[in-house]
Parts: C-alpha cells; structure tokens; sequence
C-alpha cells in the first residue's frame, strides 16, 4: 500500500467487501463516501440544533427549587418518583448521547477512507464536507 495521495481505481476501502476494481466502482464509491460526508456534517448541525432546543426548552432552576426538590427526595427516599425536570433532561442527554456515538463513528469511516490515500475518495470526502456544510448551514438558524 502506497503511503501517498495517488490517482488509481482500484482500492480497499474500509472492509475486505469494499474492493473497488474499476472507473464504474470508483465513481459510485466516491459517491457514497461523498453521500457519507453529507450526513456527517447534517447530523452536525443537526446535533447542534437540537442542544440548543433542549437547552431552550429547559427551565432553568432557582436555587429555592432544587431545594425543595432535594428535600422532596430525601423525605421520600423510598418513592421511585423522579422529578420530570430530571426525566426530561436525561431523555435529551441519552438522545445526544446517541448522536455523538453516531457522528463519532461516521468521522472514523471517513477518516480511515481517506487514508486509503486514494485522491478521488479523498476529493470526495472534501466536496461532501462541502456540500453538507453548504446545505445545513441555513438550516442552522438559531434564534
């Protein structure tokens, strides 16, 4: 294996299936590596959209209410009764949680397909960047 960016159409990319050995196979596999940057960078945004939301939606807690809620719980330490408060932001921690697992993942792919030094996956993982940038910026839009 090459340890420099050449321009070929044969590669391995990612898994021993993913044997590319033609024009017609390297075309389509930098357009799924392409389509690949393009979701990594929505869920991006998307990621950041929805901390946002979360952050928005929660109330934030005055120092007399988390008191009160501490005592509530210490007093009922036998009840399994969690304040919604607390439900509501471990719902949207988990589901950040996940999304973060997923984008981290998606990154590693990329990363690991570009290191096949291969030029056209590595221009196709730069224009889907590109592209997904371009495309879910506006829809960034935070208020």
């Amino acid at each position: 294996m090459e340890m420099y960016f050449i321009f070929s159409d044969k590669v391995v990319l990612l898994f021993d299936f993913w044997n590319v050995h033609s024009a017609a196979g390297m075309a389509l596999s930098v357009l799924v590596v392409l389509l690949l940057a393009v979701l990594y960078e929505g869920i991006k945004f998307g990621k950041a959209k929805l901390l946002h939301q979360a952050l928005v939606s929660m109330p934030i807690p005055t120092s007399q209410q988390l008191i009160e809620e501490t005592d509530r719980d210490s007093l009922s330490s036998a009840s399994t009764r969690i304040g919604s408060t607390r439900l509501r932001w471990f719902s949207c921690h988990f589901g950040q949680s996940l999304i973060h697992v997923t984008q981290v993942v998606m990154s590693y792919f990329l990363m690991l397909a570009v290191m096949s030094y291969n030029t056209w996956i590595f221009l196709g993982v730069v224009l889907g960047s590109a592209v997904g940038y371009y495309l879910a910026y506006p829809l960034l839009r935070i208020h």
